[in-house]
């Protein structure tokens, strides 16, 4: 069986109320039918289209499939929306930890500038177009843990042919407030170390700001696009085949962020420290694990 890749998954899942005609209408088909594809067929289908020949970085129309779920009785959907993110996945090969080589080899130069151009045009016609799922390869950003809360997690243990799982999900509500407290949080204690700092030249009445900060803002961008009613979840997707299932069952990462932002808030800096350097070692050690033979 095709595995999903080693990436997480920060998912919406917006009630059909979201969505204007005719797209409601093809969602609520949708939602009815009793064997929607899931995470393993949309795999199969990205992977048909790199190995087609000519191989392509980008399906050639967009994915009218969606991940479907049940929110208190009202019907919600994920759109997968595979071509745009497809598309902005290729604005991040930059930042792929992987020898240029092994990307030019898998995503031909020539391919992904044809793939941008496609995407500059289709971007003029649709400004306001975002997904509804973020992903991350080889980790889970800290960040994406400050939306949850430890009793919000769920964690599966591995069942016959059934891997195990751990996901974690929110209202939108809750997780707009999460990640609002954070950011007010890092941003205060930013201030703090700059007031308790000797004075730079320059520096004076500037905004302290950091990759968190910067990190933060963007999510909480990202969240405030979405009806206020949806469903916010993070799937730890095909991490659950490089991190053990006694890693996943004792894996606390959100309670973690927790403590360490209520510990940057007291001002204890040298907890908070502590708490945020082990996560993120940690995860350091998942994600160099793609580089093992």
């Amino acid at each position: 069986m095709t595995k999903v890749p080693y990436a997480a998954y920060l998912r919406v899942y917006e009630p059909l109320a979201a969505f204007p005609e005719p797209e409601r209408s093809h969602w609520a088909r949708y939602a009815e039918r009793p064997d929607p594809p899931g995470p393993q067929e949309e795999l199969r289908r990205s992977i048909a289209e790199l190995v087609a020949v000519p191989g392509r970085v980008v399906p050639p129309k967009e994915s009218a499939d969606a991940y479907v779920a049940v929110v208190d009785g009202v019907v919600c959907v994920c759109p997968w929306r595979t071509r745009l993110r497809a598309w902005e996945a290729l604005g991040e090969v930059g930042h792929w930890l992987m020898p240029q080589s092994v990307v030019d080899a898998a995503l031909p130069p020539e391919a992904r500038e044809r793939a941008a151009r496609e995407y500059g045009r289709w971007r003029e016609r649709n400004p306001d177009a975002r997904p509804w799922i973020r992903s991350a390869v080889w980790h889970v950003p800290v960040r994406w843990f400050a939306l949850f809360a430890d009793e919000e997690r769920e964690f599966a243990a591995a069942e016959g042919e059934r891997p195990a799982r751990l996901r974690y999900r929110t209202p939108m509500v809750r997780a707009r407030q999460r990640v609002a407290r954070a950011l007010k949080t890092v941003r205060e204690a930013a201030r703090r170390a700059v007031a308790e700092a000797p004075a730079e030249a320059g520096a004076g009445g500037e905004e302290p700001a950091g990759p968190l900060v910067a990190a933060l803002t963007d999510v909480g961008r990202w969240l405030e696009e979405f009806h206020p009613r949806s469903l916010v979840e993070l799937d730890y997707g095909g991490l659950i085949y490089t991190i053990t299932e006694e890693q996943l069952a004792a894996d606390r990462s959100a309670a973690e962020v927790a403590a360490g932002l209520a510990a940057l808030a007291e001002g204890d800096l040298d907890r908070a420290g502590r708490l945020y350097e082990e996560l993120t070692d940690r995860w350091m050690t998942v994600r160099e694990r793609q580089f093992a033979n």
